[in-house]
């Protein structure tokens, strides 16, 4: 069993910045994906960006939508806490942002943290 804690949520005005925490407790498979979902209002949850974590240099996903304004990363001496760093945030980015956690058949997601852009 795998809990996710998400925190970092707000209301923010359009081109401000936001920080976005997730750690994962329990059951933790030293190689897994974490990543962040967006669920927007009457659309399907997307990928907004993941991280590999069974490497020093950790292969990265980004949606077309938020790559060169979100990274993702791994806390260097909790692995498990994965930060999603939004910058330049656009109304388009509003919705609930949900971690998720793979790892084989292991398939776990928090229950969101809020982000709200205003323009």
């Amino acid at each position: 069993q795998v809990q996710l804690v998400e925190s970092g949520g707000a209301l923010v005005q359009a081109g401000e910045s936001l920080r976005l925490s997730c750690t994962a407790f329990g059951n933790i498979f030293s190689a897994n994906t974490m990543g962040w979902y967006r669920q927007a209002p009457a659309k399907q949850r997307e990928l907004v960006a993941d991280i590999f974590s069974d490497s020093e240099n950790p292969e990265r996903n980004y949606a077309d939508s938020v790559r060169g304004r979100f990274t993702i990363s791994r806390d260097n001496i909790r692995p498990t806490t994965v930060y999603l760093q939004m910058n330049d945030l656009k109304p388009e980015d509003t919705g609930l942002y949900v971690c998720n956690y793979l790892a084989g058949t292991q398939n776990y997601w928090g229950q969101g943290t809020q982000v709200t852009v205003s323009s």
